[in-house]
């Protein structure tokens, strides 16, 4: 089992007998599942309304919202996310708190998350950020927590969700606290840690370092973003040139065991971390933007697609939200994709503007090696005192827990939160007698900003003027804004506090790739990139923009801000494919932008296949496999038999080629960067990576590894799924299966299982294609780990015009019939009608509900 994946394994499998039997009973699978389930029609009287309120559900339950004031819309708001999803905001507000031990007890993977994430801090930075935030931003927090208080008002946990229910079987659970507005920003934290980009990367430089003792050689498995094949999202004529100076980090000795320790550690602690939005290198989105000189209509579609971690009941809820004037007092009139626990709508679009986001891949955190002793660090040859403070872990039906917390100036130090078992660290040699190495992690997050504020100027823009200003709030996590206006405009913004890192001269570079020295303030982060220089682009020549976490810019124009991103390969079939279109002369419209959203063309196929073929197989058994190759279309289609036998020779490649050359926990995930390692190598079929180190003796090369692994692949294909190639199909092995985070793990009753988790569905797509339905090689499974968290494409000639769908469903509740109703459309590629003006929401209405203030 992955370390990510240890919070979801059963927390209550204690709890498991006593579920069963209560879930067998009709009467009290009625009490325990159903009792939860919400009123959505009639009246309802919320204290704290200033006036009366309109909530309209469509047929899967999409509320629309609308209200006299923005306290009011957003007090509704609160109120109708406790509805419909308070667990799944409780179980994020515990875990961005560090406070998960306190919701399900003694578990072991629950009390480490809290250790790591309270050395992080979160949710301190976010009560630093209060005052930060603008008075309006303020009050809208504090309506939305107002609601869901109101709507937690004199009621039971078990009425409130099942899951307390199932819990409380275990541990005691008292009635949840009120929703705090800290909450709220405490989960723009977790957000911005699973988009914070490439410290995995950083962490995996310096480890494999320990095994190859070469830094040229381990830069080849992390090679320079190919922008001469696949383009950034700014050219070098859009933007201006501020060249970055690799510099190198001086006086580290990478071999040094006590440093490999700390790293060690340091990498075990944040693997503790639950990933509420997604982990890996699936995680990204595509985003795209049409101006109307190419669409049917003669105004621009928008289209986005984040990819994120899968999970039931998946990450965003829809939600339209209306003044019932629009007036400058009450500005809002969106409709889009909201978070659970965050009042407003963060990607959708108003009256006159649409927008998406995707992730920028800014390089946001550094890992800087410290030298410490009792209670000091060594900065320029001087030792300084340690921040340090101590908390209390409460762990329900257990004892506390005391963590002591260090920080450097540089940010807290992580390697000493979780040590490893049997490993004595050892200190610091020579120069530095009796100090230890530490590892302190910079984030931009752990400063306080205004990200908080961002969401609300998002909601109102108007035009591209207004995106750059929210965009100077948008500070972490650091994502790329597409947006086009109902008046022809199209653009892209990038946003985010991006640090300037300084340059010395050295052995291994320090551009925020490597881990820095800490003990040398010439390596310490020099400020931000002033906003104004950051990227951006207004109606570009060539009618269309696509940000699909590709290189914002070309090597060397316009600030620094990472040198590992995606490579691209999504993005630029992206364009291939609007460029194609364009060039035919046909508009486009809505469905066919959706169906680009779901291309399955592989990159992976057109840069490996040819190879694959030219290499001897042998036996007659194997060459059918081959053969397969040979007919196939290089898509990866649900029901293809050549994708999923392709998919098992690239992990058998990626296995064969590198297993034993990479330190535990850093083998290749299949993702674009490893794709674009293995094109570099195809080239050179006598390179030291296609050699075995475990045959000694025997020197193999680029065909001896290929062949091996179109036989190896044909013959676990034939073990897992029959022998005749005419049964095997991509979606046998390729599922999408959310999970609950906290009853969906292995070890819970199949009757549980099955309530809470959806069943899985086939689908087709992979990893760094358009469809992306990401899978981690590494794992020795085919199951998707990332994907569209939601699709939606915006219409802006006729905004009743657009299509959505969402992952799931927008309940969080197992026993509504909207918990899943989406899963099945989203799996196939579909997308439903997404109304927008009154009169479109008027007639798709099902359910009713008017909210009232008490009666003086």
């Amino acid at each position: 089992m992955t370390r990510r994946h240890r919070t979801r394994t059963a927390l209550v499998v204690i709890a498991a007998a006593v579920v069963l039997a209560l879930l067998v009973t009709s009467g009290a699978s009625a009490l325990v599942v159903r009792r939860p389930l919400p009123d959505v029609q009639g009246t309802q009287v919320i204290d704290g309304l200033d006036a009366d309120v309109e909530v309209t559900r469509d047929a899967r339950g999409v509320p629309t919202i609308v209200a006299e004031s923005p306290y009011d819309l957003f007090l509704a708001q609160g109120y109708v996310s406790a509805q419909d999803r308070f667990f799944q905001m409780d179980y994020r507000r515990h875990v961005t708190a560090g406070r998960l031990a306190e919701l399900v007890g003694a578990d072991e993977a629950a009390i480490e998350a809290d250790k790591v994430i309270r050395t992080l801090g979160w949710r301190r930075v976010a009560e630093q950020e209060w005052d930060l935030l603008s008075q309006d931003t303020r009050d809208h927090l504090q309506a939305y927590a107002d609601g869901v208080n109101a709507y937690l008002e004199d009621r039971d946990p078990g009425s409130i969700a099942m899951e307390y229910t199932v819990l409380g079987l275990r541990v005691p659970q008292d009635a949840p606290e009120a929703w705090d507005p800290i909450d709220s920003l405490a989960w723009l934290k977790a957000m911005a840690w699973d988009l914070r980009a490439n410290y995995d990367r950083e962490l995996s430089r310096a480890q494999t370092y320990r095994f190859v003792q070469d830094v040229a050689r381990v830069e080849e498995l992390f090679p320079p973003y190919p922008q001469d094949r696949n383009q950034p999202i700014v050219t070098a004529a859009d933007a201006a040139t501020d060249a970055f100076s690799v510099a190198s980090t001086a006086d580290l000795d990478l071999n040094d065991a006590g440093l490999q320790d700390a790293l060690a550690s340091a990498d075990r602690a944040l693997a503790a971390v639950p990933h509420l939005v997604g982990d890996g290198d699936g995680i990204g989105s595509n985003s795209w933007v049409v101006a109307g000189e190419h669409t049917a209509s003669g105004k621009p579609i928008l289209a986005n697609d984040p990819h994120m971690g899968i999970s039931a009941p998946g990450i965003w809820s829809q939600v339209g939200l209306r003044c019932a004037e629009v007036t400058d007092a009450c500005p809002f009139d969106t409709s889009g994709f909201s978070l659970a626990g965050l009042p407003g709508v963060v990607i959708g679009h108003n009256g006159q503007l649409a927008w998406g986001l995707t992730n920028m891949g800014a390089d946001v955190t550094d890992f800087f090696l410290e030298r410490v002793e009792d209670g000091e660090v060594l900065v320029d040859g001087e030792r300084t005192r340690l921040d340090v403070r101590t908390e209390t872990i409460e762990v329900a039906g257990g004892d506390d827990v005391e963590i002591e917390i260090r920080s450097t100036r540089h940010g807290p130090i992580v390697s000493d939160v979780l040590e490893l078992p049997d490993v004595q660290r050892a200190p610091v040699p020579d120069d530095a007698p009796g100090l230890r190495f530490e590892v302190a992690l910079a984030w931009t997050a752990l400063t306080p900003g205004r990200t908080g504020d961002a969401i609300f100027a998002m909601m109102t823009a108007q035009d591209a003027a207004d995106i750059a200003a929210a965009a100077t709030l948008l500070e972490v996590p650091a994502q790329n804004i597409v947006f086009a206006t109902t008046d022809g405009h199209i653009g892209y913004q990038a946003p985010g506090r991006i640090p300037v890192r300084g340059a010395v001269a050295g052995p291994v570079p320090s551009d925020g790739t490597w881990p820095r020295p800490g003990w040398d303030s010439r390596y310490d982060w020099q400020g931000w990139v002033d906003p104004a220089t950051m990227p951006r682009l207004l109606d570009p020549p060539e009618g269309f923009v696509v940000a699909a976490n590709q290189a914002v810019t070309p090597l060397g124009v316009g600030p620094f801000l990472a040198e590992d991103t995606d490579y691209g390969y999504r993005s630029q079939r992206i364009r291939d494919l609007l460029t194609e279109r364009i060039e035919s002369g046909q508009g486009l419209d809505v469905a066919t932008v959706a169906e680009l959203q779901t291309d399955v063309r592989s990159p992976y196929a057109q840069v490996l296949v040819p190879a694959l073929l030219d290499v001897d197989v042998e036996d007659p058994f194997d060459v059918a496999g081959q053969r397969l190759l040979r007919d196939w279309d290089q898509k990866m289609d649900v029901d293809s038999a050549g994708a999923m036998y392709f998919a098992a020779v690239w992990a058998d490649v990626l296995e064969m080629t590198f297993a034993d050359d990479l330190p535990e926990g850093h083998a290749p995930t299949g993702d674009s960067r490893w794709l674009e390692v293995v094109r570099g190598m195809l080239d050179d079929p006598t390179s030291a990576w296609w050699d075995d180190r475990s045959t000694p003796g025997v020197v193999e090369g680029r065909d001896d590894v290929l062949a091996r692994a179109l036989v190896a692949a044909r013959r676990q294909l034939t073990a897992q799924i029959g022998s005749r190639t005419s049964d095997w199909e991509w979606g046998l092995l390729h599922t999408a299966a959310p999970q609950h985070p906290v009853l969906g793990g292995d070890g819970v009753p199949r009757v549980l299982h099955r309530l809470v988790n959806p069943a899985p569905q086939r689908v087709g797509g992979g990893s760094s294609i358009v469809d992306a339905t990401s899978w981690d090689a590494a794992t020795g499974s085919f199951a998707v780990t990332s994907a569209s968290s939601m699709r939606m494409v915006v219409d802006l000639g006729d905004l009743d015009s657009s299509t959505w769908v969402n992952l799931t469903g927008t309940s969080g509740h197992p026993a509504s019939k909207h918990y899943d109703d989406q899963f099945e459309a989203w799996a196939q590629g579909r997308q439903f009608p997404w109304p927008y003006s009154p009169a479109a929401v008027g007639a798709d209405a099902v359910d009713r509900q008017t909210l009232v203030p008490v009666e003086d």
